[in-house]
C-alpha cells in the first residue's frame, strides 16, 4: 500500500507513515495480549498484586488508541488516501477500538480476579487458563494476520470463535453445577461466571478484527454468517448434571 504523486512516483514519506501507523496497532495489540496473560496468571496464582497492576495497565492502552485516533484523523486530512491507502487507515482505526475493548475487558478480568482471591478456591477456576490461552492464542494470530495482511490467517481465528463459545458453555455449566452442590459455591462461582464471559468477549473481538482484516485485503466485507457455538445462557440443568 504506497501511495504515488501524479507521476506515477511513490510519496515515501506517506508510505513510512502507514508503517508507523501498523507498528501502533502491534505495540497496543501487544499490551492488550499482555493485559489479558497478566489477568489470567493473577487467578491462577491467586496473585492481588499483579491483578492490580492488570487494571492500572489498561490506562495505557486507552492512550494508545487516542494516539492512533489523531494519527489516523491527521493522515486522513493531509493525505487525502483512496482505495487501499484509504482502507487501511480505517482499518487501523476500527482495529484498535476493538483492541481498546479487549484491553477493557482483561481488566474486569482482573478486577473479579481481586475480589475471586480473598474467597476460598474453588474446582472449576481450572477451566479459566484453558479458556484464557486459547483466546491469547487467538489475538496472537490475528495480530500476526495483520502485519502479515494474511487472509487466510485472519479467517482460521473468524473460525475459532466457535471454540471459545463451546469452552465458555462446558465452563458455564460445571459452574452452576458446582453452585447446586454447595450454596458456599455460589460467590466465587459468580464471579468466575463474570470472567469466562469477559474472557469470551475478547475472543469476540478478536473475531471482529479478523473480518476487518478480510475487509482491508479485499476490499470488501465478509458475508458468511459467523460461526458461533452453543450459548451458555441458554442452558437449564437437568438431573443428570
Amino acid at each position: 500500500m504506497v501511495a504515488r504523486d501524479a507521476n506515477g512516483h511513490t510519496v515515501r514519506s506517506f508510505e513510512e507513515e502507514l508503517n508507523q501507523l501498523t507498528n501502533i496497532i502491534v505495540r497496543m495489540g501487544g499490551l492488550a495480549e499482555a493485559q489479558l496473560a497478566g489477568a489470567i496468571q493473577s487467578i491462577v496464582r491467586r496473585d492481588s498484586d499483579l491483578a492490580a497492576r492488570m487494571v492500572a495497565g489498561d490506562a495505557r492502552i486507552d492512550e494508545m488508541e487516542q494516539e492512533v485516533h489523531s494519527f489516523t484523523v491527521r493522515l486522513l486530512a493531509l493525505r487525502q488516501p483512496l482505495a487501499d491507502d484509504l482502507r487501511a487507515i480505517v482499518g487501523a482505526l476500527k482495529i484498535s477500538a476493538e483492541l481498546e475493548r479487549i484491553g477493557d475487558y482483561a481488566a474486569n478480568v482482573a478486577k473479579r480476579a481481586l475480589v475471586l482471591n480473598q474467597n476460598q478456591p474453588v474446582k472449576p477456576v481450572a477451566g479459566i487458563p484453558q479458556m484464557g490461552r486459547l483466546v491469547q492464542e487467538i489475538v496472537n494470530d490475528v495480530l500476526d494476520a495483520y502485519v502479515e495482511r494474511d487472509v487466510e490467517k485472519a479467517m482460521a481465528v473468524w473460525r475459532r470463535d466457535e471454540e471459545v463459545d463451546e469452552l465458555h458453555t462446558s465452563l458455564f455449566r460445571e459452574l452452576v453445577t458446582y453452585m447446586m452442590e454447595d450454596p458456599r459455591n455460589i460467590t466465587p462461582s459468580t464471579h468466575l461466571m463474570f470472567i469466562a464471559k469477559n474472557i469470551e468477549r475478547i475472543g469476540d473481538h478478536a473475531t471482529n478484527i479478523a473480518e476487518t482484516i478480510h475487509f482491508l485485503v479485499e476490499g470488501k466485507s465478509l458475508t458468511q454468517r459467523r460461526p458461533k457455538g452453543r450459548d451458555a445462557t441458554q442452558y437449564r440443568p437437568t438431573q443428570e448434571d
